[in-house]
């Protein structure tokens, strides 16, 4: 794995769940500053070495059809409460991949976003970066894209979840 760990303050169940489920596929973007505010409790308490935050990005065609990218909103109002600088459109989503909760395995779920990831520039080259998104199930997403942000020059890539599967 290229990513060197991955933390998540809530598991993903119960109420936090739905609270998720509603803010990613209802489009209630309203709950962003809450879910962040968790987020930025949990740094101050957990510090992570990381200089920027870097949402996971979202193909085009997903973004079009959602209308917004999750991890991006969380990204922005954690940068407004840490004081980070938010670094979006450096890594971007080449393939189209069929959402993760489609696929049935850890080694399913890894091959279906191999390479699928791509930093376009240097702008993240010699930063230590932390990816956010809003779950972590099997890890192999925010792997994916650390292996894009350490090609790219990233001295060092977390990964931070509003929640995981356990």
């Amino acid at each position: 794995m290229e990513i060197d760990g991955i933390r998540s303050p809530f598991r993903f169940d119960g109420a936090m769940r739905e609270a998720i489920l509603s803010f990613k596929y209802r489009n209630v973007k309203a709950i962003a500053p809450l879910l962040a505010q968790l987020m930025a409790e949990y740094l101050v308490a957990n510090p992570l070495l990381a200089e920027v935050l870097v949402p996971v990005p979202l193909h085009r065609r997903r973004l079009r059809q959602r209308g917004y990218n999750q991890a991006s909103l969380l990204a922005v109002e954690l940068g407004r409460l840490s004081s980070m600088p938010v670094v979006d459109g450096s890594l971007v989503r080449l393939r189209d991949t069929p959402a993760q909760t489609r696929t049935r395995s850890v080694e399913e779920r890894q091959s279906n976003v191999a390479q699928a990831f791509f930093c376009r520039n240097e702008e993240l080259a010699g930063k230590g970066v932390l990816l956010i998104d809003d779950v972590c199930t099997s890890g192999a997403t925010l792997d994916a894209c650390a292996t894009a942000l350490k090609a790219a020059g990233a001295t060092s890539v977390w990964g931070l979840t509003v929640a995981r599967e356990v």
